[in-house]
């Protein structure tokens, strides 16, 4: 709601840059999209080495405050 109020904003003060604002964001969006999805792909890489790296801990019963 907040974005739609911004925009409605930038046309009354210039309709020529909200107009070209409304066209160019699906395209920088779809220009954006692998980059969302790589960064998707390194968390979970990520988050999976952390399991495997945090197993030994978990299996022992270390408290989790000493484990991160």
């Amino acid at each position: 709601m907040l974005t739609f109020l911004l925009w409605l904003l930038l046309l009354a003060v210039s309709w020529p840059l909200a107009l070209l604002a409304l066209v160019l964001y699906p395209l920088v969006w779809l220009f954006l999209l692998p980059f969302r999805l790589i960064g998707v792909a390194v968390d979970g890489v990520l988050q999976l080495l952390r399991a495997v790296l945090f197993l030994p801990a978990r299996i022992l019963g270390v408290p989790r405050a000493l484990r991160g």
